[in-house]
This record gives structure tokens, sequence and C-alpha cells, in this order.
């Protein structure tokens, strides 16, 4: 027991990563109640218009489509911990700004979509940066499991967080919690600050392959075995990831809940994704292509029965198994992409995943806002679930007829990112 304990958690061995997952607990525990906040505001303002939620959800994805590939390239040239750092003081800095608008009573629609907007700009630089710096805090060996347990704090907060919000919202209003989100941001910004830099895994200073975005698109586009998984990333982001429109829908307008039981959907999600996160700590090396297919395919399946649910129940049943299917898709593609990229590339690569995972969110959430105005909130995760399935047997196909791409492997990476010695990282 205590062996499988110390395999699970071994990446907290590291100082620097047991600060920043436990930053990163208190800040993504803010965001979780932030967006079940900042959805149920638009819907009691618009009368559960699902057009203007899509809208805030676009509008927060968008700047991803637009700025994501260069908050890469930053993120390869630059001190991530510094870009880190400057990017949660602004988070914070604008969730503050809109729960005081909240509080005063002054709230009107245009605020929540201006939000929406500058947040998602300044995750264009955080997300692909943050992924990047996960390796930096634990060298090559243990990514796979800092990127599993980095998944499962997500996931903790992801189930607190909703299920507190909900409770808060239903006693105080949407104005206290945005509040709090806003200075949860804090947590992040004292841990990155705590670290040592010597103790960093970083790429040399000058080191850092290409000159810009475009290098890395060209290191991309010369492997195979990472376009795949790209492409099946970019079609499941656009159409079944859209939870944080589709929940929101169905709590209103199908089972007539409020906004404590909005909260348990939402954490129904994140405790069957929070399961799948543990379990990816096990992994050691990269995974297969057919992993990643095959959990396109279970997601596909359950998402789409989740769309048929006939009551609140049989829902957070359903939701549990999505997220989990949910989760260990995303984990197994991510792990494959990073994986297997030259650590010189991987901010950009990175941000190329973060575009095609998130950035596709705009159309995708203006597709699903549509959809479930034409035909119901349930055709929302239907359908997004068909087409999801769909596109991971296209894939099971292509990977059958092409087979695993020769060479690949978890080799990449312990040949091209083992460690660097202290001495050289305090000298960068």
């Amino acid at each position: 027991m205590n062996k499988t304990l110390s395999r699970t958690f071994r990446s907290l061995s590291v100082r620097n990563f047991r600060l920043f997952a436990a930053g990163q607990v208190m800040s993504v525990g803010g965001t979780w109640m932030m967006v079940v906040a900042q959805d149920w505001l638009v819907l009691s303002l618009t009368g559960d218009s699902a057009t203007a939620l899509g809208m805030v959800t676009a509008l927060q994805f968008t700047p991803l489509l637009l700025l994501t590939l260069y908050g890469g390239r930053l993120a390869d040239r630059h001190d991530k911990r510094l870009l880190l750092t400057i990017a949660n003081l602004v988070s914070g800095v604008l969730a503050a700004v809109l729960a005081l608008v909240v509080l005063t009573g002054a709230v009107q629609l245009w605020h929540i979509y201006l939000f929406a907007f500058a947040l998602g700009s300044v995750n264009a630089v955080e997300v692909p940066t943050r992924m990047a710096f996960v390796s930096e805090l634990v060298g090559g060996d243990l990514l796979p499991n800092a990127s599993a347990l980095s998944a499962a704090y997500f996931n903790t907060a992801r189930v607190a967080g909703p299920a507190l919000a909900g409770v808060l919202i239903s006693q105080f209003g949407s104005g206290p919690v945005m509040l709090l989100n806003a200075v949860s941001y804090l947590a992040t910004v004292l841990a990155l600050r705590m670290m040592r830099p010597a103790e960093l895994h970083r790429v040399a200073a000058g080191s850092s392959a290409g000159g810009g975005v475009v290098d890395g698109l060209r290191h991309m586009r010369s492997r195979p075995d990472l376009m795949l998984p790209m492409a099946l990333v970019g079609v499941v982001g656009m159409f079944g990831f859209n939870f944080q429109l589709t929940l929101p829908l169905i709590a209103r307008t199908v089972y007539d809940a409020d906004a404590s039981a909005f909260g348990l959907l939402a954490s129904a999600l994140g405790v069957g994704s929070l399961v799948a996160a543990f379990v990816t700590t096990a992994r050691r090396g990269r995974p297969s292509a057919r992993t990643v297919v095959g959990a396109a395919l279970a997601f596909g399946l359950l998402e789409t029965l989740t769309g048929f649910a006939p009551n609140l129940v049989s829902a957070v049943v359903m939701l549990v198994l999505t997220g989990f299917a949910t989760m260990y898709f995303a984990q197994a593609a991510n792990h494959r992409i990073q994986l297997g990229t030259d650590p010189r590339y991987r901010g950009r690569v990175m941000a190329l995943y973060t575009l095609i995972f998130q950035g596709s969110t705009p159309l995708g959430a203006l597709f699903v806002g549509l959809l479930s105005e034409l035909l119901g909130a349930r055709s929302g995760l239907y359908v997004g679930g068909l087409i999801s399935l769909a596109a991971a047997a296209v894939a099971l196909v292509v990977v059958r007829t092409r087979g695993e791409e020769p060479g690949e492997g978890s080799s990449l990476v312990k040949r091209r990112a083992a460690p660097r010695s202290p001495a050289a990282d305090s000298r960068r």
C-alpha cells in the first residue's frame, strides 16, 4: 500500500512541484467557483438564453485562437515562472473588478462579455506556459506522473468548487463568489515566488530550437504520430467538451434545478475526472495511439448516453462516467503529444495543443448554443457525443491502416529531456 501511494504521488517529492500544486488547488478551486457564478449570472440576466451563454464562452476562448501560439513562443523564450506570476496577478485584478461591479448591482451583460475576453487573452499566455512549466518543475522522467497529478488537483478543485459555489450563490449571490476567486489567484503567485529557481529543469539559455511560431509548426508537421492525436483533440474539444455551456442549460431548462443542483452536476463530472486523473498517475511512458483513440470512443459513447438521461439522478451518474472518459482521453492525448515532443519546441507545441483543444471552443460553443436553442438543451450533449464518436471511429481506421509510427515512444523524451544540473540552471 505504501509503495502504491509513493508511486502515485512521487512527483510531490519535488519541493517546487509541491508548492505549485498547493497554489493551484486554491486558485483552480476559485476558478471553478467563478465559472458557476458567471454562468448562473448570465442565465439570470438573460432569461436562460443559450445564445448569450454561448457568446460568453466564445469570447473567453476566442483569444486562444488568436494569441496562444504567440504565448507558446513567449514560454519558450522567457522565464516561465515570471510569465505565470504576471498572468495570475492580471487575472486576479480582472476578477476583482468584475466582482466589485456585481456587488454594486451595476453589472450588465456587456461587462461579463468584456471580462470573458480579457481573461481569455491572459489565458492565451498562461495555459501553454503552465503546461510547459510542469516539465521544468520535475524533469522528463517524472513528467507523466506530474501531469496526471496536475489533472488530479485540477479536478479536486472541479469537484469542490462548483458544489461550494452552488451553496454560496443560493445564500449570498454571485458577487461574493467572484470576489473569492479574485483572492484565490494570490495562492499561485505566492507559490511561484517561493520556488527555488536553481532546482528547475530548464533548457539551457539560447538552446530553444528555431526562432518563432513557424518553427514549432514545422516540427509538428514533421511528426505524423503527433498529428493524429492533435486532430482528434480538435474535434472532441470543439463539439464534445462544451460542458460549461450544456450543464447550466440542462440544470435550468430540463431538470428545473436551482444553483445547488447545477453545482452537483458540475461536481459529478469532476468526480469522474478526478478518478481518471489518479488512475493515470501510474503511467510511466508514452501512451499508444490506440489508447488515445479508445478513450475518445468511450467518451463519445458516454456523452451521447448522458444527453438522454431521463432525470437528475441518472444524469449525475452518467456525468461521473463521462467525466472519467473526458479526463482519461485528455491525459492520454496530452501525454502522447508532450512526451513525443522535443523539449526545445515544447512551449510552442503545447501552445498549439491549447489552441486546438481550447481555442476551438468558441466555434463549438456557438454551434452548441444555437443547436440548444433549436433542438433543446439535451442536443448539446448527444450531438457532441455522436460527433466525437464518429471522429474517434475515423481515427481508429487510420491507426489500424497505418499502425504505430516507427521509432516513437518515451525514448525521445529520455534522450532529449535529461534534467540539467542545478548549477547549470542557476547560470541561466
